[in-house]
């Protein structure tokens, strides 16, 4: 049977990157709240394309049932930003935000783990997880409150399910991407080549997560440019 991964929160930038990546050994199934993004990398990697909320449970336990055998990687992607000055902020802007980044990150993990944890054939790694991060998950800066919250509430998440999910044979691990990626129609200065993420080379990061000998599994890792500050 072939392997199973799941990309929630697909477009064209590191989600299309992911999907081309595990599309060479695994069937993908890519879940979109706009499926229009995500329907040329669906098409370009022959992957299987699901419009759904990433915040609704129902929608996402039903396609993580769908799914021929218990995945063996499923990412989260998706967050939202809400900015401005703390005095000026929009509660339910906020309360938005938080739900996409944090908790529809809870409701991935929630049922990949379900379905992980049936899977009693699998030797050794019986699944593994990533939630994509952000430098506002290991500093909050100023004027962007709500998703320095989102991203906190979702490293906190993947160190809590690492702490339980590893001695039960599930990998969770949280990538902080810290820096810009290089999307397309986004341009890096000409001067400073490299001083963007390249979103293959970020995926080719995940990729060695995903195998990672569990004798020495990371639960939490950066990636940025050579040139970014930290």
């Amino acid at each position: 049977m072939r392997k199973q991964a799941v990309i929630i929160g697909a477009g064209s930038g590191l989600s299309a990157a992911l999907a081309r990546e595990f599309a060479t050994d695994h069937t993908v199934t890519l879940a979109a709240r706009d499926g229009t993004r995500a329907q040329s990398v669906a098409e370009a990697t022959g992957a299987r394309l699901v419009q759904l909320d990433a915040t609704d449970e129902t929608a996402v336990a039903d396609m993580v049932d769908s799914l021929d055998g218990a995945p063996n990687l499923v990412v989260y992607n998706p967050s939202a930003r809400s900015r401005g000055p703390i005095a000026e902020l929009d509660i339910e802007a906020v309360r938005n935000a938080i739900d996409v980044t944090a908790v529809g990150a809870l409701i991935a993990a929630k049922h990949a783990a379900r379905r992980m944890l049936e899977n009693t054939s699998q030797q050794g790694c019986r699944g593994t997880i990533l939630l994509t991060g952000a430098s506002a998950g290991v500093k909050g800066f100023a004027n962007s409150a709500p998703f320095a919250m989102g991203k906190f509430a979702q490293r906190g998440l993947a160190e809590s399910m690492a702490r339980e999910l590893h001695p039960k044979g599930i990998h969770v691990a949280w990538v902080n991407v810290d820096g810009a990626i290089r999307n397309p129609g986004r341009d890096e200065p000409a001067d400073r080549p490299d001083s963007m993420l390249d979103p293959d080379a970020i995926a080719r990061t995940y990729r060695h997560l995903y195998e990672q000998d569990r004798s020495a599994w990371t639960h939490e890792i950066a990636v940025r440019p050579w040139v970014e500050t930290f």
